[in-house]
């Protein structure tokens, strides 16, 4: 994915808890510019007021949305009417939608068929209609850094968060392999990653607790690891292949 993108960063207030705002946008610069960043909500409710604390620190824009009527969400519209707004706009060439909610599936899909690149970023709840939808979706507990005031107990529970690599997982890695795979069965590891990712828009090394790909991919078994030298500049590349 490109990293000189222009992007809209807009944010369900009601959906999001704001102690994951610094991680998250820090999440966001690696994949391009956030410049449009706004956040939308009813900011009479206190249940945003920690929302406040962190929106000047960040250039973080508050839209005001009351909610007309009850049960309806009223955020939801205000943001989706504003993302086809910057769209049409020519402003930006992608759009990170933040939410856990499953009602932005269709925006996302609009957008892409706009040729907008869209990440998702949203809680391990959001539903996967969302999910698949998206060209890349992350979730925001691993971005989230443990404060060294937190006790024992709760790093213990954000550990527990971190996902099995189960034969479903394996599998994804192994059938992609295959797919790119030369006729020595050596595919280039970051063929892999992007293909995995085209499969499988959640897929992150880090909701298995590796940093990168690479180091997931040492870690199996089914797999061996090779280097060949990198023909435009200095380095090596990683190849990959199923042990048989």
């Amino acid at each position: 994915m490109e990293k000189d993108l222009n992007l809209a960063v807009l944010i369900d207030g009601d959906n999001i808890p704001s102690r994951y705002v610094k991680e998250m946008l820090e999440e966001i610069a690696k994949y391009g510019n956030p410049s449009i960043k706004r956040i939308y909500g009813d900011w009479t409710k206190p249940s945003l007021v920690k929302w406040k604390d962190v929106l000047l620190k960040n250039a973080i824009t508050p839209v005001q949305q009351y909610g007309y009527t009850t049960g309806k969400n009223a955020t939801d519209s205000a943001m989706i009417i504003d993302a086809m707004d910057i769209l049409y706009s020519g402003k930006v060439n992608g759009f990170s939608l933040v939410s856990s909610d499953s009602d932005f599936t269709r925006l996302a899909i609009r957008l892409r068929e706009a040729g907008m690149t869209v990440f998702g970023i949203g809680e391990r709840k959001t539903p996967d209609p969302f999910i698949v939808s998206c060209d890349k979706f992350i979730y925001l507990e691993i971005l989230h850094k443990t404060d060294p005031a937190e006790s024992t107990t709760i790093k213990k529970e954000k550990n527990a968060g971190v996902d099995k690599i189960t034969p479903k997982v394996i599998d994804l890695i192994l059938s992609t392999i295959a797919d790119v795979e030369d006729e020595e069965g050596w595919a280039f590891l970051g063929e892999v990653g992007a293909l995995i990712q085209k499969k499988q828009p959640n897929f992150d090394a880090r909701n298995y607790g590796f940093r990168k790909l690479t180091p997931l991919v040492k870690s199996l078994n089914q797999i061996e690891i090779g280097t060949r030298k990198n023909p435009k500049g200095n380095g090596n590349l990683i190849y990959v292949r199923a042990i048989s």
